[in-house]
C-alpha cells in the first residue's frame, strides 16, 4: 500500500516519516510513502500557488493548476483514493481507518492551506473528504499524517503484535480498559489484585467491564452507540 502526500511543506511530512514505527514500516517495505511538493508544479514564474477568491473576502485559495498537475504526475492516480482533509468531510474514526486499511488501495492526501483549495479540484479529483474534527487547522499536513498513522497501524505486521491493534480503544466501540505496569505498588497505589491472579477468564471479564465503565464515564456518546448496537444485535 502506497501513500502520497501533496504538500507545500515536505519537511513537515518527512520529519514524521523518519521516526519510530512509521520509519521501520517504510524501511521494511511494508508501507510506501512519497512526498510531493505542490509548488514544484506551479507554472507561475514566482512559483505562486495561491490567489484571491472570486467571491472576495479575506484570505487566499490554493490555485487549481499546481494541484491538478501534481495529482496527474502520480502514475495510476485514477485508481487511487484521493483524500482531502476538510471540515466539510465526514468525521474520521477507527471504522474509517479500518475500511481504508482493508480496501488496500493506494492513497493520495491533498494537504490544503490558506482558505482551502479551488472547488474544481475537489469536484474533479477528490474521492473522499474527511474531517479530523470540528475545528480548523492552519494546514492539512497534521490531519493527513493522523489519517495515515491510523490506517497503517492496522496493516498486518506493522505493530509487530497484531493483538496490539485489536485490544485497544474503539476496536469494539469502547474505550480501552485501564492498564498498569511495574512496580506493583507505586506511592501507595496498588495494581488491581485481579490482574495478578493469573485467572485469564476473570481478567478478560474485568477488562470488558472496565472498558464499559470507562466509556460510560468518559465518552457517554460512544456508550450510547455501544448500547444501541447491543439492542440491535439481540
Amino acid at each position: 500500500m502506497k501513500f502520497y502526500f501533496l504538500t507545500l511543506f515536505p519537511e513537515v511530512i518527512n520529519s514524521y516519516l523518519d521516526h519510530g514505527i512509521i520509519k521501520r514500516a517504510i524501511d521494511s517495505g511494508k508501507v510506501e510513502a512519497e512526498v510531493i511538493n505542490i509548488r514544484d508544479f506551479s507554472k507561475d514564474k514566482h512559483k505562486r500557488v495561491d490567489d484571491y477568491p472570486f467571491s472576495g473576502g479575506p484570505g487566499m485559495l490554493m490555485t487549481p493548476q499546481p494541484l491538478a498537475d501534481s495529482i496527474r504526475s502520480i502514475p495510476g492516480w485514477e485508481k487511487m483514493e484521493v483524500i482531502y482533509p476538510s471540515p466539510a468531510g465526514e468525521p474520521f474514526n477507527q471504522v474509517t481507518a479500518k475500511n481504508f486499511a482493508e480496501n488496500n488501495k493506494d492513497i493520495i492526501f491533498i494537504c490544503g492551506h490558506y482558505e482551502g483549495i479551488d472547488q474544481r479540484i475537489i469536484d474533479t479529483f477528490v474521492t473522499k473528504e474527511v474531517s479530523l474534527g470540528d475545528f480548523v487547522l492552519t494546514g492539512g499536513e497534521l490531519p493527513a499524517l493522523s489519517f495515515f498513522d491510523s490506517i497503517i497501524r492496522l496493516k498486518p505486521g506493522i505493530l509487530g503484535n497484531n493483538e496490539s491493534s485489536e485490544d485497544e480503544s474503539f476496536n469494539e466501540g469502547l474505550l480501552e480498559y485501564p492498564q498498569f505496569t511495574r512496580p506493583q505498588n507505586f506511592e501507595g497505589m496498588e495494581v488491581p489484585e485481579i490482574l495478578l491472579s493469573g485467572d485469564h477468564k476473570r481478567i478478560k471479564d474485568w477488562k470488558v467491564k472496565e472498558s464499559i465503565k470507562r466509556t460510560k464515564l468518559k465518552r457517554p456518546d460512544l456508550y450510547r452507540k455501544y448500547k444501541e448496537g447491543e439492542i440491535e444485535n439481540e
